[in-house]
């Protein structure tokens, strides 16, 4: 097998692993709308940061620049396994399952915590120096010197 893809299956392993064990921590079944007694702050912690904390472990794990695209798969995965798991065991669920799963409310639910574990791998990015600009690259572009080589922005060469 290849290892890119080996340490891209477990990365988005480790990240499902990671949301799971935030959303039994927290005991917040985000398939469940309640109304507005759904929004509470554990329902926060589990919708924002749990994913980012997910989002932070498959980036760590994957290691390449890519890994911020790997990171939207956890929250997908174990939403959707959620509600598979919700119609299989819940009596409610499993008679109407459309009646009792608001799409409404779950897509934005997912949405928003793939877009929370996204920048969770974005960071991981950030912090690694994945995204800094080349001096030799920036330099054959302009023609010039480097961006950032100027009176206003003086480097040390170390």
């Amino acid at each position: 097998m290849n290892r890119d893809f080996t340490r891209g299956v477990v990365a988005v392993l480790a990240g499902c692993v990671v949301i799971f064990l935030g959303d039994t921590l927290l005991g917040v079944q985000i398939e469940n709308f309640l109304g507005i007694a759904t929004f509470t702050f554990p329902w926060m912690l589990d919708v924002f940061l749990v994913p980012f904390i997910a989002g932070l472990v498959v980036a760590l794990i994957y290691k390449e620049r890519s890994g911020k695209w790997l990171a939207f798969l956890p929250p997908v995965i174990v939403r959707c396994l959620n509600c598979y798991y919700l119609y299989l065991t819940n009596d409610q669920w499993n008679e109407s399952f459309f009646f009792h799963l608001h799409l409404h409310y779950w897509g934005l639910a997912v949405v928003l915590s793939f877009q929370a574990s996204y920048i969770g791998g974005m960071m991981v990015g950030v912090f690694n120096g994945s995204y800094l600009r080349n001096n030799d690259s920036a330099r054959n572009r302009t023609g010039g010197e480097p961006a950032g080589n100027n009176k206003y922005h003086q480097h040390k060469n170390t």
